[in-house]
Order: structure tokens, then sequence, then C-alpha cells
């Protein structure tokens, strides 16, 4: 693999922002030239002309939902993301690439990212991201819903959300080899929810993700299996179901941790305007990392809790508990994100991980581009963090490099046990 390009990038950014004295250079080119591990992101398979177009990079799209007011830093005119597309196809097109590439041109996006392994979190894989450039991080959230979600719908969000869980429950049914929800919770558990999870673990998957707090709150009851098998075989009302909820919720937990698969969970602020940021806090997680009956399971607080940052932070003593900060650079800035970093570094390093969040925005801002930006913005956020801690004497410049290694790889790499 060629040297990165990722690292010109952020030391051209440096010296051209005039944030010089920000960023350690000796540091930077260190930082720009460790080949990252990205903890999470949603990478679209690439298609010829007249094939049909990817829809299974997310259970959730956001795309499909009313308009909201983008963050500056997502807009298609944005500076940064007209410097991601020219560092990615210079004076040429996506489509003269994908065409000079087609075999190779999803890998070849990870080289121009400086990104070595992406951590696909999809529906589904399939041809064009190959193993182990890509790896897998399918959706749970349809396996707590078998009553069905139409008696839920509170918002056009859901109104847009809620059936995509339908259908995705409908084809874990058929994957299952199930006609339809069967007559009994334990049944369930076994034949569909297990099922689930052990063919998921067969095809390489390495954690199960959560969407849910685009659904819920992330406030996991502890109901009883009499509960739960009450509200499975009778009532649908709010409360009820609730229970049964929370009890597959617990109970894919437990099966994750069995099957050696880590539990990713959306934790920050989301996506539509009728986001409701309260269910997101961090906060509500603790439960569910101080029980007992969880602990050999691990838990990756996607997105890094963001606007709770700070709140965030002594969870990471939690022995199972991690967090990466993707998504942020998508719309705050290096200066913003390197003050939670530093946080973090100072407290559980070996807990916190890179990750790009790249989607696909838009026409402009494809998950390519959310791939180069995510990429060159924590590379430039985490030199300012790992330099202001040198400056005050909190850690050696030797020291700032292996903890930068900790993020960008090494730490992703001890979680799932990749070489």
């Amino acid at each position: 693999m060629n040297q990165f390009f990722a690292g010109a990038a952020l030391i051209a950014a440096i010296a051209t922002s005039g944030c010089a004295h920000a960023v350690d250079p000796e540091l930077a080119r260190a930082i720009s030239a460790i080949k990252a591990i990205d903890n999470h992101a949603h990478p679209v398979r690439p298609t010829a002309p007249g094939d049909k177009v990817d829809d299974e990079f997310d259970a959730l799209p956001v795309d499909s939902l009313e308009a909201q007011s983008d963050p500056i830093r997502q807009r298609g005119k944005s500076p940064i993301v007209t410097a991601a597309h020219t560092q990615l196809y210079g004076s040429g097109t996506k489509a003269d690439v994908m065409k000079a590439h087609p075999s190779d041109y999803a890998t070849w996006v990870l080289d121009r990212a400086g990104i070595e392994t992406m951590v696909a979190n999809r529906v589904a894989m399939g041809p064009g991201l190959p193993a182990p450039r890509f790896l897998f991080v399918p959706f749970a959230d349809a396996l707590m819903f078998p009553l069905g979600t139409a008696q839920l719908i509170k918002n056009p969000d859901q109104r847009a959300f809620y059936p995509l869980e339908d259908k995705l429950l409908q084809r874990y049914y058929t994957e299952s080899g199930v006609p339809g929800k069967p007559a009994t919770l334990g049944e369930y558990l076994a034949k569909v929810v297990t099922a689930t999870l052990e063919r998921h673990k067969k095809s390489g998957a390495l954690a199960e993700k959560y969407e849910l707090a685009y659904l819920r709150t992330l406030a996991i009851g502890n109901p009883t299996r009499a509960e739960a098998e009450r509200a499975y075989s009778g009532s649908t009302g709010g409360g009820d179901y609730t229970a049964l909820q929370d009890y597959i919720f617990r109970y894919i937990a437990l099966e994750c941790g069995r099957l050696g698969m880590g539990v990713h969970i959306h934790v920050a602020h989301g996506g539509g305007g009728y986001f409701n940021t309260s269910w997101a806090n961090p906060m509500l997680l603790e439960p569910l990392l101080n029980d007992p009956a969880l602990r050999k399971t691990n838990f990756v607080m996607i997105h890094g809790g963001w606007p709770w940052t700070r709140e965030i932070t002594p969870l990471l003593t939690k022995p199972n508990a991690y967090l990466d900060y993707s998504e942020q650079l998508s719309f705050d800035t290096p200066h913003n994100v390197a003050e939670a970093l530093r946080g973090w570094l100072a407290y559980v390093p070996e807990k916190v991980l890179f990750a790009t969040d790249a989607y696909p925005f838009s026409a402009d801002l494809g998950w390519e581009e959310a791939a180069v930006v995510a990429s060159n913005a924590s590379r430039e956020a985490l030199g300012r963090a790992l330099t202001a801690m040198m400056r005050d004497g909190e850690i050696t410049r030797e020291r700032a490099v292996e903890l930068a290694t900790m993020v960008m790889r090494d730490n992703a790499r001890k979680l799932y046990g990749l070489k």
C-alpha cells in the first residue's frame, strides 16, 4: 500500500490553516502514517450502471426523513467537503475513478482515506466490500419488536423508520426459516433471535448494532421472564410492550457475550428533525454496564455520547464499556473534539476508538468524502489533544505516539481480536 494520502492532507491542513502551533509537527507526521481501523461506518457497495442501487448501508437511512437544518460542515458546498472530493478524485470525477477501478473501488477509497480496515455497519455485506478490509456489524433493533410497530409511531421520523424495522424482522424470519411469529416467547428467542445472531456470527459479524435511540429511550429496564411472556402472548400496550422489548434487548446482549460479539449502541444526537436527543443520553446505559450478568458483553458507545462527552467519561471505568468518536468530526471542529479526546485519553485511553461514520449523506457528501473528512479531521483532533498533553508535561512525545496508535488501531484490534 502506498503512503496514505491522509498524512499529506493533514500536514497541509496544519500548515495552511494557521493552527501549526496546535499540533506538534513530529507528532502530526507520526499520526498521519498510522494505518487506521475504522470502528464504525456505512460504506456503500459499488454497483455497475443498470444494477440495483445498494440500499443496505443502513437499517434506518436518514435520507427518507423530512428536511432538517444540516450542520454547516455537512453541507454539500462546505470547503471541507470540496477538499475531500479533490483529495479523492483530483480534477476527475467519481464515475471516472469507478470505471478505472471496477473491482477494487471501495478499497481504493480506504487507501485514499488512510484506513486499513473499515467496520461496516450494514444490513448485509456483498460484492465490492471484501474482507478483511471490510468487516461486518449488522443490526439487532428489529428483533426487539415481535408484536409489530404501528402502535409505537408518534412522529413523522418514526413513521418512516418503524416500517423498516418490520421489514427487517420479516427478513430475519425468512433467513431463520420461520414463517411467522412463533407461538411462545421461548420459541421466538430460540428460533429467531438466537438463530439470527448465530447466523450473523458465522458470516463474520464482530458485533450487533442498535439504532434504538431513533425509536425509543435507551433506558432499558430489567423485567422478569413472566412479564415478557405476558406481553408476548397478549397485550401490546405501551408498558407491557416496553417490558418485552427490554427483556429481548438483555437477551440479545447475553447472547452476544456468549458468542464473543460486541454490542454497538448509537449514543449521541442523531439525524432527523424529530430526533429526541434526551433518549440518547449515555448515562441511561449505566444500569446495563453495572449488571453483573452482562459483564461478559462488551458495549461500544458509538459517536462518543455527544453532546454528553464529559458525562460519558466515567463510564469508561466499567470493564466492558468502550466508545468511539465517529460522526463528531462530520459536524464539529477538530478544536472542539480535541477537548473531549483529551479528557478520555487522560482517563482510560485503552477504551477510545477511532471511527469515521462514513455515510452517504448527500450527492456531494458521499460515504467516500465523509470517510476522508473524518479521517483527516480525526487525526488533527487527536494531534491537538496529545500536543496539549505534551505541552502541559502530562506525557512525552513517545507516549503521545503510543496513545495515537492505540486510538487509531490497536484498541480496536485488541477489542475484536484482529491481527
